[in-house]
Order: C-alpha cells, then sequence, then structure tokens
C-alpha cells in the first residue's frame, strides 16, 4: 500500500525548538520522530511513501533519502509554497501508482498513534467508503475539531473547535482515501482537508466512515506532549519498530559522557552530550553537543542541541533552544510544562 505523509508544516506551537528544525525531525528517545511513524506504517502494510514537505525540505531529503534504510520506498514531494493539507496531498499524489480504486493512507507528521491502520482499511474497503476517518475518543473536545456520526459509523458533519463540541470524538490524523478521491481536490492551490475537503466531499454525498479506537494516541505539537510522547518511548508505554527501550527505562546516547553520580531518571533522553558530576535529567529530553554542569538539575524540560547549561543550574518546565544558548552557574528556571 501506498502513504502520504503530511510532513510540510512549520510547527510553531512547538517554538523554538522547530526555529532550526522541522518538527517530524526533532528526535524522540533518539530518532527522529519520522522513523517512528515509518515504522508504524511499515508494520500496517505501507511500502511506498510520498513525503509531503515544505519547510526546510533539505533535511528529510538529507535523512530519509529514497527510504532504503528504512526498509520502505520515499519520494519526496516538494511544495515551493506551503499549500495547505489538502493542497499537499494533492500535490504529492502526482507520485502515486495505486489505481482510482485502491486505497491510500495520509497520515499527520506529528501523530503518534497505536491504533491498527490494517482494520482501517480494511474497514475502508468493506464499507466501499470514499474516505474513512480514524476517530479518537478525548475527554476534552474543545481544543479540536470533533467529528459527530451515526450509529453505523457514518459521518454526519465537522464541527471546527467548539466551546459546546457535539462528540467527544476527534480527527485523529489518519485517513484512508480512495485514491480517484484525491484527484478531486483542486491542484496547485492552497486547500485546508479539514476544513475545506471533507465538509465538501460530505456536502457532495461521497461515503464518509469513522474508524474509532481507544488505543494510544497523542499529537505532538506541544512542548508538554512531545516530553510525555517521548516518555511513554523510552519507557515502553508505546510500541515503536525505531527504538527498543532498555532496562533503565530511559535513553542514553551510546557516545554520551556521563559524570560520576550523575543520575538520568525513568523516562528521560539523554542524546550525544556531556553531564557533569552530580548532575540530575529528570522526565527530560537533553539534545546532541549539550553541556551539563555538574550539580545542574533538568526537571520536565526539553534542552535542544548544542546548549550550554552551567553549573547548578536549575531548570524546571522549560524549553531552552538554539545552538551556542547558555544557561548561567546556578541560576533558576521555571517554566509551564507539566
Amino acid at each position: 500500500m501506498e502513504a502520504i505523509f503530511l510532513v510540510g508544516g512549520k510547527g510553531t506551537r512547538l517554538h523554538p525548538l522547530t526555529l532550526d528544525t522541522p518538527k517530524p525531525m526533532l528526535k524522540v528517545a533518539g530518532v527522529p520522530f519520522i522513523a517512528h511513524q515509518i515504522g508504524y506504517a511499515k508494520e500496517h502494510g505501507v511500502s511506498r511513501i510520498v513525503m509531503a514537505i515544505s519547510y526546510k525540505n533539505e533535511q528529510f531529503l538529507d535523512y530519509l533519502g529514497d527510504g532504503r534504510d528504512f526498509g520502505v520506498e520515499i519520494i519526496h514531494a516538494i511544495e515551493d509554497q506551503p499549500l495547505g493539507t489538502g493542497g499537499a496531498i494533492r500535490n504529492a499524489a502526482r507520485f502515486l501508482e495505486s489505481g482510482a480504486h485502491e486505497p491510500i493512507a495520509i497520515l499527520n507528521g506529528d501523530i503518534l498513534s497505536a491504533h491498527d491502520m490494517r482494520e482501517q482499511v480494511v474497514m475502508h474497503n468493506q464499507m466501499d467508503a470514499d474516505a474513512t476517518l480514524h476517530l479518537i475518543r478525548v475527554a476534552d473536545a474543545r481544543p479540536y475539531g470533533s467529528v459527530p456520526t451515526d450509529s453505523t459509523g457514518k459521518i454526519l458533519d465537522f464541527v471546527e473547535k467548539s466551546d459546546n463540541p457535539p462528540t467527544e470524538f476527534i480527527n485523529a490524523g489518519c485517513y484512508i482515501f480512495t485514491r480517484s478521491v484525491i484527484d478531486e481536490i483542486p491542484p496547485g492551490e492552497v486547500v485546508s482537508i479539514e476544513r475545506e475537503t471533507f465538509p465538501t466531499l460530505l456536502a457532495d454525498g461521497k461515503s464518509l466512515w469513522a474508524y474509532k479506537s481507544s488505543s494510544y494516541w497523542m499529537d505532538i505539537g506541544t512542548p508538554a506532549a512531545f516530553l510525555k510522547a517521548s516518555r511513554d518511548l523510552v519507557q515502553g508505554f508505546f510500541h515503536s519498530p525505531a527504538f527498543t527501550p532498555s532496562t533503565t527505562m530511559s535513553y542514553v546516547h551510546p557516545g554520551a559522557q556521563i559524570g560520576m553520580d550523575a543520575r538520568i531518571d525513568s523516562g528521560s533522553s539523554v542524546g550525544h552530550s556531556t553531564l557533569g558530576a552530580n548532575a540530575v535529567v529528570e522526565q527530560s529530553i537533553i539534545g546532541d553537543d549539550v553541556e551539563v554542569g555538574a550539580a545542574a538539575h533538568i526537571y520536565q524540560s526539553i534542552i535542544g542541541d548544542g546548549v550550554q547549561i552551567g553549573d547548578g543550574a536549575h531548570l524546571r518546565g522549560v524549553v531552552i533552544a538554539g545552538a551556542g544558548a547558555q544557561v548561567p552557574a546556578n541560576s533558576r528556571q521555571i517554566g509551564d510544562i507539566q
């Protein structure tokens, strides 16, 4: 099966981490997030992926190449100007080889999901659907677009963010499209699949169905969610073919230099960096080429590549990024990551 990955966004909710790196290329459990998604797709029957790329696209080209290192074929569909989610799908579709009636998987580039995509495809085929959306139930649907259905799972409407959502089920960012339906999206135009394509298909009488699941799901678009996804991966709460959890329930790069009596707690991830003596890292992500001073304490924080943290500094709930950024010795910073 073929798939399209929507990975062209700028990831503004993750600034400053994404100022130099596209969101899917940020490392989670030691490898770029997109490696986890490719592994998931491959496990669910995808053998050929078209990457819809735009922002800092050269990083995808350099890391992914033609996909042979990941056991799949990868083609890159570059947008000179961002086309929105629907426009990106239409632009990528010119590289698809599937026939008009074959299913195409489309995945948002910032979703970690454990749902069974093979079952989603089976349902799509059984219902002779034009599109089948993965829906997930959340405790509070207000920050999301909600998707009401009838009792059989047929989609009735698409409701934008609302203080009074009609359902707890939201669009979970994985779609199965019949190839011919993708070709109906206007080419070369900026189109939102959520706000334009889906409502238009519904208004035109197309057959749209919901595949509902209660499996693990995470949108990594915010620092808190990004950090939780990393912790879940390194602690083994979420299975990824791209990562094998260790018995310590943390990740430490083989080349990292860890000082005497330094402590890396469960759920943390430390890249190719240096930790001074008695430094403590708890529930945090430390990137590559980071220098953490002696007796520094980092808690529930994300430290980007190339940052220098002084001796005795205490960081809690913060994001610090930008190669060469410095945290003064014995300073304290408290942010809002919880």
